[in-house]
């Protein structure tokens, strides 16, 4: 029995059969000429989401990606530094000294994954340095995923291959030339990294990678040119926060401060989340709230999965994949 005949045998109820509705919905987009835009928040990259990711991209069931600087940077990372790797299975029972002396390692735990400083963090560091510098002495800007694009395509991070390339959905997207949306890159290791070489002068020209307010002019005219009422855009969440808060916004935006009224709302939402809507949280509010914010239409087909991405995200895109 393949993955897909096993799902629909077995989950029939509760966040089970909405992760068997949501699926469909994906697929009966895709069908019907739409396009899909998937936002990656958390530590999705860390999780290796890529070994899927990179062939719905592959495939083209993927059209643009949003995500933070982590999910960014921590493909590379797991590309080049894979078996340095470590993984904590007891990371509950850690303690303040245990935790300690993985630092003293220089290891930077994300829940039960350890990533190795100087093999992911610091390799990345010494290839990007230097296309920074050069497109800051050139005069020349790049989004975050564009410097990343150049190196992958450079090649001269192969030699650290420690993944099966197939299996890193940065690559992927750099095959493609998929849009990336990255707000608040700033937030992330390499963010970090960059704003120490502006403020050491290593860089002279802090915009030489652009910012977060370009990249939602650049996402407006991509869904500008990309939404059609013949051709509309899904938008499938992964958890919350920014990946997922900043791109949808670009409908209210285009309609309400462009008055761009013939674009079409978002085609389809679904929703992986663990967020409790009571505590206010945006991420955990459900979709029809997004009606009242101009972003979902009443007859938007909408889906909400309250569980672990982790563990739905695979089974939903193994679908998709019709594994």
């Amino acid at each position: 029995m393949n993955v897909t005949n096993f799902l629909k045998h077995h989950y029939r109820h509760f966040n089970a059969a909405a992760l068997i509705d949501a699926a469909e919905g994906y697929n009966k987009h895709l069908a019907e000429g739409g396009k899909m835009m998937i936002t990656l928040a958390g530590a999705m990259s860390t999780a290796e989401m890529g070994i899927q990711l990179a062939e719905l991209i592959r495939q083209d069931k993927v059209q643009i990606i949003s995500c933070t600087g982590a999910n960014l940077e921590e493909d590379i990372f797991n590309l080049v530094a894979h078996d340095f790797y470590e993984r904590v299975p007891h990371y509950r029972d850690l303690s303040a000294a245990d935790e300690q002396a993985l630092l003293e390692r220089h290891l930077n735990r994300v829940t039960d994954t350890c990533i190795p400083e100087e093999e992911a963090m610091r390799r990345l560091e010494h290839s990007v340095l230097k296309f920074w510098e050069q497109a800051d002495k050139a005069g020349e800007r790049y989004f975050p995923h564009e410097f990343f694009y150049q190196i992958l395509r450079s090649g001269e991070l192969e030699q650290y291959y420690q993944i099966d390339p197939k299996d890193s959905w940065m690559l992927a997207a750099a095959e493609k030339n998929l849009p990336i949306v990255c707000p608040g890159w700033e937030d992330s290791t390499l963010g970090n990294i960059y704003a120490g070489h502006v403020i050491s002068g290593d860089i002279k020209n802090v915009h030489t990678v652009r910012t977060g307010i370009e990249y939602m002019m650049y996402l407006a005219e991509w869904y500008t040119q990309n939404a059609t009422e013949e051709s509309t855009v899904g938008f499938f969440q992964i958890g919350g926060g920014i990946a997922g808060d900043f791109p949808i916004c670009v409908v209210p935006m285009l309609h309400q401060d462009l008055q761009r009224t013939g674009v079409p709302l978002w085609g389809y939402f679904c929703q992986i989340s663990d967020s409790t809507t009571s505590y206010g949280s945006y991420s955990g509010a459900v979709p029809n709230e997004k009606i009242t914010w101009g972003k979902l239409g009443q007859h938007t087909p909408k889906f909400i999965i309250e569980s672990d991405a982790t563990i739905v995200a695979p089974l939903i895109f193994a679908m998709v994949l019709g594994q």
